[in-house]
């Protein structure tokens, strides 16, 4: 089992050391890309980006699996008056979505 444990915690490293967050975008905005390979030789890559502006924020992901299927994800946050609402909608690989709601209040 040892030897299966190298190659797994090398492939992590260097998956690790791919991912690169660049703060990119003027006026609070992010953006953010990586990737890396597994055990197997198969690769992964994600990236996303951001903003936000007058109590509101937006973003968006992107990960493709080494099988080539994609997951995205998309999310806003509006702030007013001490209360924030927030939705995010995930599309998984074969097209389906969930849709998650929240709501907080600040006291």
């Amino acid at each position: 089992m040892k030897g299966n444990l190298t190659p797994t915690l090398g492939a992590l490293a260097l998956a690790v050391a791919v991912f690169a967050a660049t703060p990119a975008l003027a006026g609070g905005g992010w953006a953010h890309s990586g990737g890396g390979i597994g055990p197997y030789g198969r690769s992964w890559s994600s990236s996303g980006s951001g903003q936000c502006a007058n109590g509101s924020c937006a973003s968006s992901q992107v990960f493709v699996g080494p099988n080539g299927g994609v997951r995205s994800r998309s999310g806003a946050t509006d702030c007013a008056g001490g209360t924030c609402n927030h939705s995010a909608t995930v599309t998984g690989p074969y097209g389906g979505s969930r849709t998650r709601n929240s709501t907080w209040t600040r006291y």
